[in-house]
Order: C-alpha cells, then structure tokens, then sequence
C-alpha cells in the first residue's frame, strides 16, 4: 500500500481538480461578495410579489443564486476537506456556512408567502406567464408542507439559528477527524506506534489475532474517554431534531426525517421488522465464523478477518479502476467510456494523507461535475468503495445532463440504488472471472461480508436512531449510559449469542457520523435490496431493465423517489424487495458454509 506522510508528495493525477470550479481563489472571493449582492436584493422581494411577473423574478433570481452558491461552498467544503487541520481552509467554510445562513434567511418569508397564496391565484399567475410552468412543479408541491411552514418570523428566526443548530454535528466533525489521537499498536519491528484510520481497517482483516485485538481496543480507547463529550453532542443533535420536529407539527421525528422522500413510516418499520423476522441467516454466518476461525470465543474484533486465508492481494488504484470498468459491462459502453474519463479528468482525490477527511463520498456540482473523495488503500476493499462511489458519480453526471438544474439533484433514497448496482456487479464480475478456487471462497465470504456491513448493520443504527428519538420524545434522558445500554442490547440482538461481547461494543455510537444526519442510514438498506434485485436482472441480460434503469439514472428528482423505483420494477412498499434480499443472503451463507 502507498503511504503519503504529505499531501505534496501525492502524484498530480491523483488529486482532485478544483480549478473546473474557480481557476484561482480570486474568483471564488469575487463570486462570494457577487452573492451577497444578490442575496440582499433576493431578501427584498420580501413583501413585493404581488403578481406573475415579480414572482418569476424572484424565482430565476434564487435559482441562479443556488447555481453559485452550490460552486461556492463545494469548493470551499473540498478545500476543507482536503486537509481538516488548515485553519485558513476552515475559514473559507465557515464563510460559506454563513452565507448559507444569509441565503436562508433571505427566502425564509417565500414559503410562508406561497402558502398563503390561494392555488387558483397560483394557477392564474402560470396561465398569465408561460414561463412560470418551469417552477411548476416544485410550487405545487410545496402546498405539502403547508401544515409544517411557521410564521415570516418564525421562519427567519429558524434560519439564522441554522449555523447554531448545526454545532453539535461541526463539534463531532472536528473531534473524528481533526482532533482524536487513536491509541498505539505494535509495528512489525516490535515498536510502538500511533493507529491510524487506514491502519485499523487492514489490522481488523490481520490474520494474527493479538493484533486485531490491540488494534480494537487502541481504536475505541478515545471513543471511550470522550464518551461524556459524544454522547452531549449526539444527544443535542437529536433534541434539536426533536425540536424542530414538533415546531413544525411533524407526529415524530421520524416521519419529519421521511416526509421529504414522501416515504411513509410505514416503510422504515417494515424495514426493521422484515429483516429481523429473517435474522436467523445472519446468526448462522456468526456461528459459522465462530466454528471457521476454531476460537473458544469469537469477539467482535474477529468479525472482519477473512475467512480464507492467504487470499489477501495488493490492488493498485490503476488495477482496481480497470476492473471497476470491465465489471459494469452490463451497464454498456457509454456508462463505461464516460466513468473511465472521469479518472482522466481529476474527479478523483484517491490517497489518504495527514488531516484529510476520512471516509469517502460523491458530490456533484450542476454545471460543473462530480468531485469524488476516496482514502484508497491499494485492497479489495478500496475497490468496492471505488466502484460504490462512482456509481454516484455516473448518477450525478447523467442527471444534471438530462434534468434542467431545478430536477437535477436526487433523493439520498434512490442515491445508494445507483452505488450498490455497482458493487453488485462488481462482486459478481469477480466471482465469475475468479478460476481459483480459493479465491471464489474468499470474495464469497467478502459477498457476506459486505452485505452483513451495507444492509444487516445499516438497520441496526437505523433502529438506534428510532429508539434514541422515541427516547427524546418522551421527554427519557440522554446520556452516556443510556446510549450504551440501546447500542449494547442492538448489537447482540443482531448478531446472535455466538458473539461475546467485550466492553467496546457498547461504545459503538460514539464513532458514527451519520447519526448526525437522522433518519438517513436505512436508505443504505433500501437502496442496497432495490439493487439487488435490478442487479440480478442486469445480470441476466434483461434488455428492459437495463433500458429502465438507465433512465432511473437521467431521472434526477423528476418524480418521488418511491415512483421512480418502481419504474425499475422495484417496489419497496411492500416487504417482496427485502425477503428477497434476505433470502439471498441466507443462500450465500448456506453456498460457503459448503464450500
């Protein structure tokens, strides 16, 4: 694996490019007071939209806001992101979170407005200029949250508490990536050195158990000694979402987290209730691994170590690219000569070096393109993560170049659809392509394995995210013990009674991120079973699929997330998609337990 000690010392080609957004820093400061020029002239239509023509004014003057705006903060964000320790990139956010603030301050009387206008004045006013049908769609729509709009005032006032609200989720942003000091583990020459991030993650996939162990009690040891600190900024984020919730006359949190996606509640209970009904494959996996491994106890820190020995390769992001490409054949040539120039072009940022965000993600710019960050560590895992996120590359790129910018952007709930397709095909190019029979029983436990990751414990924090806002609703404190006591008694009912449960299980909460985004994880289970299930008809050369699916991905938000999976022919109201998955699952464990 590559090791950078210095961002400098990274090859050119494989940073990003932000100059495709501002080709110098003089630019993005001269957009910046441009924007704020524009925000004061958009706050005072605040009171003077009174016919077709001022409201179309003000409509084109706030989208062409949201189009330099979006290049503003991106740009600052990626900066930021590039390396969390440099206070002059931090500033340059701060500066775009402020904006945001002024932005959402400045349109916080339009929905009170819009909802006080009568739809047959609405309807009049289209008739009376034609170019007011662009907008809509989106006008009409927003008569859904007639119920759930505040007051002018009210409204103004949540706006500028926007940055204040954020603060818990910035405070733990800045503890996980900025400021946690792991504790040491033993190198190969018997020092002492500090974990690193990229360092856990191949430690837990060590097939020496002494160092798994050290590695997971290292990683946990500055969760557990800032679990008071964590556990304040996590319990802030869910009353604020509790809140905010109840100001506006959400029934819960929970149905505030979903009335966007226009999902009913229905659909996240029947998430958690079919997969645990159907648990029992995965508690079979456990005790399979348990017997694989031949330990008298199996801790979590065992959980990730293949179970196939000598199988482990290096992939080099060169290789791993390649075999990403040739993996999406079913998707045809267009999908892949156009994610291969992606690479060409810089959309990648690829190596993990001091002070970088950690993780991975995809961000598109309408107008611009995709920015994808990865840490890629040269293993089949980075490949996955790879192909994962390019699958919400492509789908970034072909919606903003089939949706004009007011449907170009898409629901988080049909996003991890587009990246699991991916890796489905991925998985099963690899298995197929495999001659050796060693390495078809190790990508088929990997199959396992990500599948256990991406869906079983994706639920998992989806059920801990209902149960800690159920908690705040009632008015139930929130506090270190308590978030142990719900994430402990989780764990194990997910994984069975083969696991032992050692002292760090609990403190899995405090490591999280997402759980400062509520209500958003399940969509990785949704969307992994919907891809599952369009995955299996791509395989077998369904012409239609491939045609609808294709489409899904040019459809932006033109329709609600739910419809459009249902034109792939995937229906998550119902439970079909998720016993379907599942059983697959439970084929996969019973295909290795075979092996």
């Amino acid at each position: 694996m590559k090791s950078y000690s210095s961002r400098k010392d990274v090859p050119e080609h494989e940073k990003w490019n932000l100059s495709d957004i501002f080709p110098t820093a003089a630019e993005w400061e001269e957009t910046y007071k441009v924007l704020e020029s524009k925000i004061e002239k958009l706050a005072q239509y605040n009171g003077r939209l009174a016919d077709a023509d001022s409201l179309h004014a003000f409509l084109v003057l706030s989208e062409e806001i949201d189009y330099d705006f979006k290049k503003v903060y991106v740009y600052a964000m990626l900066q930021a992101d590039i390396d969390t320790r440099v206070t002059t990139s931090q500033s340059l956010l701060d500066r775009a979170k402020k904006l945001a603030v002024s932005l959402g301050a400045a349109k916080s009387f339009f929905m009170p407005f819009l909802l006080e206008l009568k739809p047959e004045t609405l309807k009049q006013y289209i008739a009376e200029k034609k170019e007011l049908a662009y907008f809509e769609e989106d006008l009409y729509d927003s008569y859904r949250y007639k119920k759930h709009i505040l007051s002018e005032e009210k409204e103004e006032t949540l706006s500028q508490l926007g940055e204040a609200l954020q603060v818990p989720s910035h405070t733990f942003g800045m503890i996980n990536n900025a400021d946690i000091v792991f504790g040491e583990v033993t190198d190969e020459n018997g020092e002492k050195v500090p974990l690193t991030r990229g360092m856990y993650a191949k430690r837990m996939e060590d097939e020496d158990r002494e160092k798994r162990a050290e590695a997971y009690q290292a990683y946990y040891k500055p969760y557990k000694q800032m679990k008071n600190t964590i556990a304040s900024t996590l319990s802030a984020a869910i009353k604020n979402n509790v809140t905010i919730s109840r100001m506006r006359h959400y029934p819960s949190a929970l149905e505030k987290g979903l009335f966007s996606d226009e999902v009913p509640k229905e659909v996240y209970e029947t998430l958690i209730e079919t997969t645990k009904a159907n648990i029992e494959p995965m508690h079979e996996y456990i005790r399979l691994r348990k017997k694989l491994l031949e330990v008298e106890q199996l801790k979590p820190y065992d959980l990730s170590v293949p179970l196939v020995p000598g199988v482990k390769e290096e992939i080099s992001f060169d290789e791993a690219f390649d075999t990403m490409i040739d993996s999406l054949e079913p998707l045809g040539a267009d999908y892949q000569q156009t994610l291969r120039s992606f690479k060409e072009k810089r959309y990648f940022d690829v190596r993990e070096t001091p002070g970088k965000r950690s993780g991975a993600y995809n961000i598109g710019i309408y107008g611009v393109h995709p920015y994808v960050l990865l840490n890629h560590r040269d293993d089949l895992d980075s490949l996955f993560t790879l192909t994962h996120e390019s699958g919400h590359a492509m789908h970034s790129w072909y919606s903003s170049r089939h949706q004009p910018q007011i449907s170009a952007g898409y629901s988080i709930f049909v996003a991890e659809v587009a990246s699991t397709v991916n890796e489905m095909l991925l998985i099963r190019y690899l298995l197929a392509e495999s001659k050796e029979a060693n390495r078809k029983k190790y990508l088929l436990n990997h199959f396992i394995d990500s599948f256990k990751g991406t869906f079983f414990t994706q639920v998992m924090f989806a059920e801990f995210e209902k149960l800690t806002h159920e908690k705040a609703e009632k008015g139930e404190p929130l506090h270190a013990d308590a978030f142990n006591e719900m994430y402990e008694e989780l764990y194990r009912t997910y994984n069975g009674s083969a696991l032992e449960c050692d002292e760090e299980v609990k403190f899995g909460w405090t490591r999280i991120p997402h759980f400062y985004r509520p209500f958003y994880v399940y969509k990785y289970a949704t969307g992994y079973a919907a891809a599952n299930a369009i995955a299996e008809r791509l395989l077998q050369g369904d012409a239609a699929t491939k045609t609808s699916y294709l489409q899904f991905l040019k459809s932006g938000s033109s329709k609600p997330p739910l419809e459009l999976l249902k034109d792939t022919g995937v229906d998550l109201t119902k439970p079909d998609t998720i016993e379907d998955a599942l059983a697959v699952f439970g084929d996969l464990v019973n295909q290795f337990a075979e092996l």
